[in-house]
């Protein structure tokens, strides 16, 4: 048995004796019957073990939702700091170049950088132009009367927006119109 379960157990004991012996002390004048004084004492162990059982799996499920949490957090933390890189890449595969060498490894750069973010569950929020546009995931910083698009409709991205699972990491930049 280990170290740390002994104290708990020699506790656990000390706790059950003080209750047997309050138990004893507090009987009433009347004898009871030795299948109800059992059943008691059973009803009352059952009792103890589904509550530890319930507070258990409790415990269980707590813990298992805050490693996720942290392992999120921390995915979240990382990925913020290589979006300035990103945003970067993406705008030298914009700028145009004579130099085909210097552009490919460029590509290659964002297509490792992408390939990466995606192993490790990060996804492009969807900012297309044309896409509805949802407050949720989207941060306009521009709108535009234009007829030839929808009501809340994307006119054009600035910045991509990311995602781990349900948490944005970084809203997209985007231009509404209408």
């Amino acid at each position: 048995m280990s170290k740390k379960k002994q104290p708990e157990q020699a506790e656990t004991e000390q706790t059950e004796a003080k209750q047997a012996s309050e138990e004893k002390s507090e009987q009433p004048a009347e004898a009871k019957t030795p299948a109800a004084d059992w059943e008691a004492k059973y009803n009352d162990l059952n009792d103890r073990y589904l509550r530890m059982a319930a507070e258990y799996d409790n415990f269980r499920k707590r813990s298992q939702r805050e490693r996720e949490q942290a392992y999120t957090d921390a995915v979240s933390r990382a990925v913020t700091a290589l979006l300035p890189t990103y945003d970067n890449l993406e705008r030298a595969l914009k700028a145009e170049t004579a130099d085909t060498e210097y552009k490919k490894g460029v590509e290659m750069t964002m297509t490792q950088l992408v390939e990466s973010l995606k192993g490790i569950n990060v996804a492009v929020i969807d900012a297309a132009a044309g896409t509805a546009f949802d407050p949720n995931f989207h941060n306009a910083v521009m709108h535009v009367e234009d007829e030839s698009l929808g009501e809340n409709v994307i006119a054009e991205t600035f910045q991509q927006g990311f995602q781990i699972g349900d948490k944005v990491i970084r809203h997209a930049m985007v231009k509404v119109a209408n």
